[in-house]
């Protein structure tokens, strides 16, 4: 099978070969993407709490440990396949952030548990709680638990503060468990488009939330550790003053869904700039007021909308996918303008599950190819 190595390999130190890269193909700035991940470091630092990015948007040992030497503590991983794939590649303080429930997961969880340094994985269930235990002891390892908490979407997490502090005794109770904190996640709030209509959101849950730690503390449960927030919600997390840590994961990228959104309530300039797209490529030009593009629902996710020409076409041109392989760009006189082959950049709606449909990342700086990093953990849904 040829790879995107084989593709492209010669490719890299030839100055404008990003021109030559066959399409569609995942493109990452890579001076961008050092800029996105210095600037949430330092604004997290500068709070004096701690960051843990969510490595479920790049899924990449690369990125990660670009982020952990910039001052991130660890990275979030989705699922347990996620966090296996980082471990191999040197990535520590990972703490899954789904609960690890089916029989078979939990075994490998607790295999995990014996190699990964700085292990962590949210648990919301007293029963799975007691079957992690029972791994581990026969594994002969600990593992260090959050407790999940519902923040309102019944997708997952303890529904009660009544319900937190049942599994932390359970926790407590358990030989090779250790309770550490608690996870709140506002997955929904974090696209809510208006700085004002998000904010007042976070304020409601966040009040949840600090409920939830007051009945913890007083069944002396305090968390050590309050993690959760993301692109979206980090400024207004970072005033409310309750997470410990934050696991914002989709600054390091920026997407149409974070693009459309007022991220500090100054309807100025983005905080973070877009570091990531498909290169794609005009395949027929036969109409005036549309192109056909190589990039259809194989190529970009369809959960957020759709993409956004960042280059080599009208920026007022409409997207519309046009099926498996390819999309449409629609402007008046667009058909006399580009024609097949000429190349398209296109902002991403959402980054993760974008990012998941590709093997490789290829590095550019001034239009010219770099390198080409694998998608580490592409497809380790599992």
């Amino acid at each position: 099978m040829t790879t995107d190595r084989d593709l492209h390999a010669h490719l890299i130190g030839q100055q404008g070969s990003r021109a030559d890269l066959n399409t569609p193909v995942l493109v990452l700035d890579v001076e961008v993407l050092d800029r996105n991940i210095s600037a949430m470091a330092a604004l997290i630092a500068a709070k004096g709490i701690a960051l843990r990015p969510h490595a479920k948007t790049h899924k990449s040992v690369d990125i990660a440990l670009r982020q952990i030497a910039a001052g991130a503590v660890g990275v979030c991983c989705a699922k347990i396949g996620e966090a296996e794939a980082l471990n191999e590649g040197g990535v520590k303080g990972i703490l899954i952030t789904s609960p690890v429930a089916a029989p078979r997961a939990i075994q490998r969880l607790a295999a995990l548990a014996g190699e990964a340094e700085g292990l962590m994985a949210v648990i919301d269930h007293p029963d799975v709680a007691a079957r992690i235990d029972a791994a581990l002891g026969a594994a002969n390892a600990r593992l260090d638990v959050i407790i999940d908490i519902d923040p309102g979407i019944a997708r997952t997490g303890v529904a009660s503060a009544e319900a937190a502090v049942a599994l932390a005794k359970v926790i407590s109770a358990s030989p090779n468990l250790e309770y550490r904190g608690v996870q709140f996640y506002c997955g929904s709030q974090q696209h809510i488009e208006s700085y004002a209509d998000r904010r007042a959101a976070i304020v409601e849950r966040t009040a949840y939330l600090q409920s939830v730690i007051a009945a913890l503390a007083d069944a002396g449960f305090a968390p050590a550790i309050v993690t959760g927030s993301g692109t979206g919600t980090h400024r207004i997390d970072l005033d409310l003053a309750v997470f410990t840590e934050l696991q914002a994961g989709s600054y390091v990228f920026m997407d149409k869904q974070y693009l459309d959104c007022d991220l500090t309530g100054d309807d100025g300039e983005p905080p973070f700039e877009v570091s990531l797209c498909v290169d794609a490529r005009v395949v027929s030009a036969n109409h005036d007021g549309l192109v056909t593009i190589d990039a259809g629902y194989k190529s970009l996710s369809t959960d957020g909308g759709v993409a956004v020409v960042q280059r080599g076409a009208p920026e007022t041109a409409f997207f519309a996918f046009m099926g498996d392989e390819h999309a449409a760009l629609f402007a008046p006189g667009i058909g006399a303008q580009l024609a097949p082959g000429d190349p398209v950049s296109l902002t991403v709606p959402h980054c993760d599950p974008t990012v998941n449909l590709y093997d490789s990342y290829h590095l550019v700086q001034d239009d010219t190819l770099t390198d080409i990093w694998p998608v580490s953990a592409r497809g380790r849904a599992r």
